[in-house]
């Protein structure tokens, strides 16, 4: 039984599909079906269900599953043995990162990476789902927000700082809001969640204002609430870094500046610190690095 073989099958049922699994690992559907068959055959059980829809695993492949993912840790340890000898990154990191923040500020950082580690590769996955990154082989996921209690280690890479902002066409016509109360005359474009009211929290040397407001418009995607605002068509609280071009060109102008919404933590999330790689700490360095050399805050 070669190693690779238990790779192949351990990444067919981490993806759920021979398709995805091929994808990932960069070969043929095909020959994965035939590593895969041919280890079913030589250990003389069925290790997968097939049908035309879906995988899974039978009673015997869960626990087959279980101890080849357990042997495989066991490979990487000694990898990364070797590779803490060595000390320059290498090889191929696996991040998760949510679609957003990816496209702010992490799909930066994969560019400054490989720049700066000629030897390593990434493979990135930038999506709007919770990743499981332990089963489904990833090394590290980029999380924006409070975090859950987990069993993962994580690393707080910096705060996103927020701002509010209006067109100054918007500004012309209505006249900027003195006070966090203002906002509730104003039209206010908002991030979506789940409710019809929207509240701003906004503080200024330790007093606290919390305004309950009905957003002219909401949305789950920062990107489309700046071009709102950058349109004219209302108020909105935006991170520095989103809002930052458009103040540069004159589209935005930031408002009650002596009122600070609450800053948003950014983690790096990962297996373990005992086993932190070259690869992930080079990576992790290089984004605490960047967001305090940024226009984050």
């Amino acid at each position: 039984m070669e190693l690779s073989s238990l790779q192949a099958f351990v990444k067919v049922v981490q993806t759920g599909s021979f398709t995805r699994a091929a994808e990932t690992l960069n070969t043929q559907k095909a020959y994965l079906s035939r590593v895969v068959t041919q280890l079913e055959k030589e250990l003389g059980v069925r290790l997968l269900e097939r049908t035309t829809r879906a995988l899974s695993l039978t009673e015997i492949g869960r626990e087959f599953f279980e101890r080849a993912v357990g042997i495989l840790a066991s490979v990487e340890d000694a990898q990364r043995t070797v590779q803490k000898a060595q000390g320059e990154p290498r090889g191929v990191l696996r991040l998760t990162c949510g679609v957003e923040f990816g496209m702010i500020a992490v799909s930066q950082w994969i560019a400054a990476y490989l720049e700066r580690y000629p030897q390593v590769r990434v493979d990135a996955d930038f999506t709007g789902r919770i990743v499981d990154i332990v089963h489904e082989g990833f090394d590290l996921a980029i999380r924006v927000g409070p975090l859950a209690d987990s069993a993962l280690t994580a690393r707080k890479l910096g705060e996103l700082h927020y701002g509010l902002f209006a067109a100054p066409a918007y500004v012309a016509r209505r006249a900027a809001p003195n006070l966090p109360s203002d906002l509730a005359t104003h039209d206010v474009l908002a991030f979506a969640g789940g409710s019809h009211q929207a509240t701003w929290v906004l503080s200024q040397d330790g007093q606290q204002e919390r305004v309950a407001l009905q957003p002219r418009m909401r949305a789950n995607n920062v990107f489309a609430v700046r071009d709102a605002a950058v349109g004219g068509l209302g108020i909105a609280q935006l991170p520095m870094i989103v809002a930052a071009p458009a103040v540069q060109a004159g589209r935005l102008r930031p408002l009650l500046t002596d009122w600070l919404p609450p800053a948003v933590p950014v983690h790096a999330v990962f297996a373990s610190a005992r086993y932190l790689t070259p690869k992930v700490r080079g990576f992790i360095d290089l984004a605490v690095d960047a967001m305090q050399h940024s226009t984050y805050q």
